[in-house]
Formats: C-alpha cells, sequence, structure tokens
C-alpha cells in the first residue's frame, strides 16, 4: 500500500450490551495484529453513546469522529469495528459514520442491521433458494405463541432475535413448557425466534473481500460438549473445533460456494462468518456474523491460520481494498 506516513486507525470497541466482553478480546486481537510500521491503531472504547482513546480517556468529538490528544488533533483515516452486539453490529455506529464520510471495515448500515435480524435475515433470503429451518418470530409485547402450533420436531431452540454469542438461547423438548425460555430470551431482546432444531453437524465458513478479490476461507466443524453451541461452547472451550473440517471435497465445496453465495446476496463487505447445520448432504443456513468473533480462539482467526495466512497480512488486504 503506498503511503508517505502511517495510517491512524481507529478500532471501536466495549459497548454497553451482554457482549462486551467479546469485543475487548477481539478487539485486542486486531490491536496485536496490526502492523506498527504502517498504522498508529487507537483502541476506543465506547459506552453509552461517547467514545473515548483506551489509553488517554479523552473523548472522541462525536461531530466530527477525531481525537484531540493534548497538542494535536488526531484524524482517522479509518475505522475498524469490532463491537459485538448493538450499536455495531445492527448497523447504526456505520451509519454514523456514513454521514460523517468516514471510512471504516465491514458491512455497511444496511446489511448489518438486516444479518443482525434474525427473522428479517431469513425473510430476505426467502425466495433465494437457501435452506432454512422454519422459525416463528415473538413480540414481547404480544407473544402469539399459538403460531408456534405450526414448528414441527421434537425439540426447538429459542433464542433472541437480535443478538450474538448465543446469550439467552436455549434448547427445549417441543411437547414440554417452554415458557421459561422464552421468558430468559425476552430478557435480551424484544422479540423472539423460536425455530425448528435440526439435528445434524454444525459448521462455519468465513469470507473476506481483500484487494485481491473475494476469497472464501476454510470450513470448520463445531463439535460442542453440550447439545449445541452455546456461549460455553463458544468463549469457554467447552466444544472442539476441527479447521479444515473433516468433509468430503465436494460438500467442502458446497459449504463455501454457499458461503460465497450468501456474502454476495446479502451485499456483505469486510470479513463475515456464515453458520451452518449439515442434515445428510444439505448445508441449513442459520446465522450472519458480521462482526465475527475475533478472539485468538474465535473461527475466523483458526480459519486464516489453517489456510497459512496471517492475521496482519489479511488486515492489510482488506485495509487496502477500502482506502485504495
Amino acid at each position: 500500500m503506498p503511503q508517505s506516513k502511517k495510517l491512524n486507525i481507529a478500532v471501536v470497541t466495549g459497548g454497553n450490551n451482554a457482549e462486551r466482553e467479546i469485543s475487548l478480546k477481539s478487539a485486542n486481537t486486531i490491536m496485536a495484529h496490526l502492523d506498527r510500521e504502517k498504522y498508529e491503531p487507537y483502541l476506543l472504547n465506547y459506552h453509552f453513546g461517547k467514545f473515548t482513546d483506551a489509553v488517554t480517556d479523552l473523548p472522541v468529538d462525536l461531530n466530527n469522529f477525531r481525537l484531540e490528544v493534548f497538542d494535536r488533533v488526531v484524524r482517522f483515516d479509518l475505522v475498524i469495528l469490532f463491537m459485538h452486539g448493538t450499536p455495531a453490529e445492527d448497523g447504526k455506529i456505520q451509519a454514523y459514520l456514513e454521514l460523517l464520510d468516514i471510512p471504516y471495515l465491514g458491512c455497511d448500515h444496511f446489511t448489518s442491521a438486516l444479518t443482525f435480524d434474525k427473522h428479517a435475515c431469513k425473510r430476505y433470503l426467502q425466495n433465494a433458494d437457501i435452506p432454512m429451518a422454519k422459525s416463528v418470530l415473538l413480540h414481547k409485547s404480544n407473544p402469539d405463541t399459538d403460531a408456534l402450533k405450526e414448528l414441527s420436531g421434537s425439540n426447538l431452540f429459542v433464542k433472541p432475535n437480535k443478538n450474538g454469542s448465543s446469550y439467552g438461547v436455549t434448547m427445549v423438548n417441543a411437547d414440554a413448557d417452554y415458557s421459561e425460555a422464552i421468558t430468559k430470551a425476552f430478557e435480551f431482546d424484544d422479540e423472539v425466534i423460536v425455530e425448528e432444531y435440526l439435528k445434524g453437524r454444525e459448521f462455519s465458513n468465513g469470507v473476506y473481500s481483500g484487494a485481491k478479490g473475494l476469497f472464501v476461507m476454510p470450513v470448520t466443524e463445531i463439535i460442542p460438549h453440550k447439545d449445541f453451541f452455546d456461549y460455553e461452547a463458544k468463549y469457554k472451550n467447552e466444544s472442539d473445533e476441527v479447521t479444515p473440517a473433516d468433509l468430503s471435497e465436494s460438500l467442502t465445496k458446497k459449504c463455501q460456494a454457499l458461503s460465497k453465495k450468501l456474502y454476495e446476496l446479502l451485499l456483505c463487505k469486510g470479513m463475515v462468518r456464515f453458520d451452518y447445520i449439515l442434515v445428510g448432504e444439505e448445508f441449513h443456513f442459520l446465522e450472519a456474523n458480521t462482526i465475527p468473533g475475533f478472539s485468538e480462539q474465535s473461527l475466523f482467526p483458526q480459519q486464516i491460520k489453517a489456510n497459512g495466512m496471517t492475521i496482519s497480512g489479511v488486515l492489510d488486504e482488506m485495509i487496502e481494498d477500502i482506502l485504495v
């Protein structure tokens, strides 16, 4: 990347939601792998509508997203959002940055908002020949539980419609009283999605857009020690993750082709991870993660390393794609 000086990069993290802890881990990984010969990174903490520099605790001017550090003003050349959940993963901060004409890494406000809303995303894709589990949306103000009779199978997944990291997710027996599971999910969102349980193997596949074009990563199989890939399985080493997955060449290519199709259908940018359940020979789409977990043990970094690439190199490619 031709440049005469280091680029000022703002890595935004924190947040005031249940995923704050994961956001901090992801951002620290980004900070550790940004090439200091090319970039001057600033870790910015977001908390209740304000951005502050993590080192000096000085505030960012919300009028222009600039940081006044003692005797100088820092103008950011690029923003890297690694804050999971609202208001980053749902596109609110992206819309703000777009208004200020500040480049950022990742999906735009529309795609972010769409994919963060699981039900809306499934409806958007319903005519695109994407296999998905049948689901019902419940609203907190008037939860129509009678609609759940439309669902079949022995088990159901109950989860917040707009949340990540498997917070508030419960697998329940379809014949049991699952009002407690619905109440738990409503603690995290005003909408709850209840989905038919698909019995199969779980996989995840990352895609990113860089200066050299679109790149589909190796596929990871997730083998949770519990019934499903919950918070503990994701972040407390209670699952086995195999990258590249033990799949036939044809199934690997099928999964990667589906990931590429979803990336393009959803108008994605930057890095995105897609999660699936394999039932028989068919990959069923679960959800898209437009700000995927990026702690050292997270799936996307695993896929980067398994492909013989470096996190620094991938970050370079994506930054160059945005700024050149």
